[in-house]
């Protein structure tokens, strides 16, 4: 009887462990072509793969201008691009 009640216990605990450590997959957008919005701009700000225009205008890191090469960081839902 106590053993069962100690398997009964051990299981429960098991499934609650395996149920607390899954995350749900996050839907990252796709970097594949991203594109200067306005070449002429002395700080062009950059529309990535996603339809979405970058936030700033010159990188956070460097105060230089945007690369299309680096993929953005979605802060609030908007992209922040970098050099």
């Amino acid at each position: 009887m106590r053993k069962s009640v100690l398997v009964l216990v051990v299981s429960v605990l098991l499934a609650a462990a395996s149920a607390c450590g899954g995350r749900p997959a996050e839907l990252v957008p796709p970097v594949l072509k991203p594109e200067v919005v306005d070449a002429s701009a002395e700080r062009p700000r950059i529309r990535f793969a996603d339809g979405l225009v970058s936030a700033n205008d010159l990188c956070p890191v460097t105060k230089k201008k945007l690369s299309p090469y680096f993929p953005p960081v979605y802060v609030n839902g908007l992209p922040i691009g970098f050099c």
